[in-house]
């Protein structure tokens, strides 16, 4: 298999975008119809994940490690899809036309070949991982809404109770499905570390042209079952045991991956400081304040601050960030962030200009509405989390 070939067969495909994605759905659609309902009604973001995750793929494809690790991944997710074996040949063969199609005279017997043998590898990896799996997991967990609270004009708080045990990772997301919109998956962070009870906290913003947050917000009522998917990501988890202190940064609903790290951390009576710096336009939009003044009053390890970026009554407007450097410096700490991609984008840039190492800044982006171009300097995980996202 030419490696190098592939890599520059890619190349000339990647420029055909979108008409790429959409000939090969077409096409996979055109082999076996039945492979319509499992999709949502929305193409769109499917085509860009597509894309992605082909490219990120090619990309590694002589990094055999990082490869397998993505697809095993990959075909452990796909579960929840209701993805069968029988499916992957059929895919492999809109790839394949796909492919002759976008590059048409450049297309050649050898090529085709190549391409075959790396799908084979592929799909034979994504089956195998699931088919381990299957046995000890369900491919999705059926989860009752059990409290619904409004906490803001977007801002809802949900808490679910699952049939069965979630095992996940403080910090970790899980891929949420309502029948409310069927087939469109999105990422939530649990507010909480695993309870003895099972229940999870999710906080939800409801997205401005999001498909599932904003039925999140303001359709869902309790007694609605969701559906939730296997967790997924490890650079927002913390490891027990002794460690270094941590500095938070958190930008409106992305409190909810600290929260639930600051109840592992306490349930393990572990020794560590923790700054948690809560950023919001406005008063009014710090939908967890009352939780978090009582969880700074609790654990006297933990300090809460609160950073408003537009309200300037009392005060100069400031973002996380600006707050948590004007407070202090955090060399020794381990830093975490998350929020919106904008707020993200800006943390991290700004401690890096401010000599921080990007090594010690945790980042785990999750966002319903946009999808950031892959980059080859990202972790698994975030590669993973963009490419799965229905």
């Amino acid at each position: 298999m030419d490696t190098a070939a592939l890599k520059a067969s890619w190349a000339q495909v990647v420029p055909l975008g979108d008409q790429a994605a959409a000939y090969f759905y077409a096409t996979l659609f055109s082999i076996d119809p039945s492979l319509r309902q499992m999709f949502s009604a929305s193409m769109g973001g499917q085509r860009d994940r597509l894309l992605s995750a082909l490219g990120h793929i090619v990309s590694n494809v002589d990094d055999s490690e990082t490869l397998v690790a993505f697809v095993e991944q990959l075909g452990r997710d796909h579960r929840r899809f209701e993805v069968q074996p029988q499916h992957y040949p059929v895919v492999g063969q809109a790839l394949l036309h796909t492919l002759a199609h976008g590059l048409g005279p450049a297309w050649n017997e050898q090529l085709a070949a190549d391409w075959a043998t790396a799908y084979g590898i592929v799909a034979k990896a994504m089956i195998d991982a699931a088919a381990a799996v299957d046995p000890f997991e369900p491919a999705w967990w059926s989860a009752e809404i059990v409290s619904h609270e409004r906490r803001t004009g977007d801002v809802a708080v949900l808490t679910v109770r699952p049939k069965g045990e979630v095992r996940y990772r403080a910090g970790q997301s899980l891929a949420v499905e309502s029948h409310l919109r069927p087939k469109v998956w999105r990422y939530l962070t649990p507010a909480n570390a695993p309870r003895r009870d099972g229940t999870i906290d999710f906080h939800v913003r409801a997205v401005a042209g999001g498909q599932l947050s904003p039925a999140l917000v303001y359709q869902a009522r309790e007694g609605d079952v969701l559906r939730l998917g296997s967790p997924i990501g490890n650079r927002l988890t913390v490891a027990s045991g002794p460690g270094p202190d941590l500095l938070m940064l958190a930008g409106g609903t992305g409190v909810a991956p600290m929260k639930a790290i600051i109840e592992q951390l306490a349930a393990g009576l572990e020794n560590r400081k923790v700054t948690l710096v809560v950023g919001a336009p406005n008063r009014w939009d710090l939908h967890d304040q009352a939780e978090l003044d009582q969880l700074a009053d609790d654990l006297r390890w933990v300090e809460v601050i609160t950073a408003l970026s537009e309200d300037i009554v009392g005060g100069q407007p400031v973002t996380a960030v600006e707050a948590a450097l004007r407070h202090g410096t955090w060399h020794d700490r381990q830093i975490y962030v998350c929020g919106s991609p904008a707020m993200v984008a800006g943390t991290c840039q700004t401690l890096r200009d401010e000599g921080y190492a990007a090594a010690g800044i945790h980042v785990e982006q999750f966002d319903d509405k946009t999808y950031a171009p892959l980059r080859a300097s990202m972790t698994p995980e975030r590669v993973f989390e963009e490419v799965t996202r229905p």
